[in-house]
């Protein structure tokens, strides 16, 4: 009996030495390995996507105010740029990207916000290394998958300015940037894009692939309200106020086109195919846009303009941006074309219409933009259109309406937010500059300084 005890225990020991080589092997191949290449392409597009703000969006923003204006809307997307990275830093990262506490299927407060475990970039080290679920066993830094979400966080509010320019407090400005982007645009983020258990993204099976409810919609909205909250600019629309520089609107907007393609391409978190195929749909689309608007333009308006061919790139790199990780080259040209005649619609006929001082049209081409690009999302993924198809139980048609529950959300939750902010700000400390403020320009009464000495 005790003979065939130690038989027993010899074979089961003999068994584990023959296995734990396995084992080793399988728990290495399941651990993140740090890729090379994949951290060469996520450097690269950071750096595409802080262009996008800082010099692209001051570029295309300021050519298209009054001259007497133009420092100030170069100084608050710079401005922003500095305010969200050091919030970003403090707590931004760890409310959009914690994790801790979520599961699949199981909507929680963590479905809805991250926790603080993150704070002050804690755990954020040399070592520590970041792995989207698309790219397994492939990793990159956390430090670079942070600072690459931190761009995103930076020009989203940068985008807001548009709507309002020319004639809001700065300091007011800085207030409402830094309180939005606490409670709009990191819970709206981490319910898009929080990973299994987030309320967006994952239970309601909303794609947004680089952000056209987290960015565009969200940001279109809250320009929308802020425009009509804070009114219309002195003598509008009575006295024309066309652009002062389109040279710098132009050179704005191919930098945007350009640093673009780390947004999108940027987001598949590798150096892959999805990349691949996003940068591919990004410029099928931005190409397509900018001419379906320059021709609605042609037969509306008799001439093609250099702000109008400028503007419909933007909306088709807006509208491209929810699909571009999902959609193949037949739906980019769909979403790109639909972009750039509903976004000229929207912001010339539905803006004379409705009457509103949306300055720089953030509503006409952000909102408009990225509502139609977010529900098309759903339509474009479907394999017969090109894409790379449907999640498993979806179908078209809950497909799209996913998308547009999640657009309508975004809506809600960043209109009924940011009113809520400016009419608390408006009542402390005002949101308006003086008449006489306006009158003189924003570079020399809040800033002492000129754009240009003549």
């Amino acid at each position: 009996m005790i003979h065939i005890k130690q038989m027993a225990k010899s074979g089961s020991l003999l068994l584990l030495a023959t296995l734990m080589p396995a084992l080793a092997f399988a728990q290495e191949a399941a651990k993140p390995e740090l890729n090379s290449g994949d951290t060469a392409w996520m450097l690269t597009s950071t750096a595409l996507v802080l262009f996008m703000t800082i010099p692209g969006l001051s570029l295309f923003y300021a050519g298209m105010v009054r001259a007497k204006n133009v420092l100030s809307v170069m100084m608050q997307c710079f401005a922003i740029t500095a305010l969200m990275t050091v919030l970003w830093t403090l707590y931004g990262y760890s409310l959009a990207f914690d994790t801790t506490g979520m599961e699949a299927g199981v909507v929680n407060l963590n479905s809805l916000i991250g926790t603080l475990n993150k704070a002050f970039l804690s755990g954020v080290t040399v070592e520590s290394l970041w792995q989207p679920l698309s790219a397994v066993p492939n990793a990159i830094p956390e430090t670079v998958f942070m600072v690459f979400q931190m761009t995103f966080a930076i020009i989203t509010p940068a985008l807001i300015v548009g709507a309002f320019a020319e004639r809001m407090k700065f300091s007011a400005l800085l207030l409402f940037m830094g309180i939005w982007f606490t409670v709009v645009y990191l819970p709206v983020a981490h319910m898009v894009w929080g990973g299994a258990g987030s309320l967006i993204g994952s239970t309601w099976g909303v794609l947004d692939f680089a952000g056209g409810t987290v960015v565009h919609i969200n940001a279109g909205i809250a320009g929308f309200v802020a425009c009509l909250m804070i009114g219309k600019r002195k003598h509008y629309p009575q006295m024309a106020m066309p652009p002062h520089n389109l040279n710098f609107t132009i050179m704005g907007a191919s930098m945007l086109w350009v640093g673009w393609f780390g947004f999108n391409a940027g987001s598949a978190v590798a150096a892959n195919g999805s990349a691949g195929m996003a940068m591919a749909v990004t410029q099928i689309a931005t190409a397509a846009a900018a001419l379906s608007w320059m021709f609605a333009e042609w037969l509306s308006h008799g001439k093609p303009s250099v702000l109008g061919i400028a503007s419909g790139a933007v909306a088709g790199l807006v509208a491209i941006t929810p699909a571009s990780g999902t959609a193949g080259p037949m739906g980019a040209l769909l979403i790109g074309f639909a972009a750039g005649v509903v976004c000229f619609l929207a912001s010339t006929k539905l803006k004379r219409a409705m009457g509103y001082d949306d300055s720089l049209d953030v509503f006409g081409v952000h909102a408009v933009g990225g509502i139609l690009g977010a529900i098309l999302t759903g339509l474009c993924v479907d394999k017969s259109l090109g894409g790379v198809g449907l999640a498993e139980g979806m179908t078209i048609g809950s497909q799209l309406w996913a998308q547009t529950k999640g657009a309508l959300f975004t809506i809600v939750y960043s209109g009924v937010l940011s009113f809520v902010i400016l009419k608390v700000i408006d009542v402390v400390i005002g949101l308006r500059v003086t008449e006489e403020q306006e009158t003189e320009g924003l570079d020399i009464a809040l800033h002492d300084e000129r754009g240009y000495n003549l």
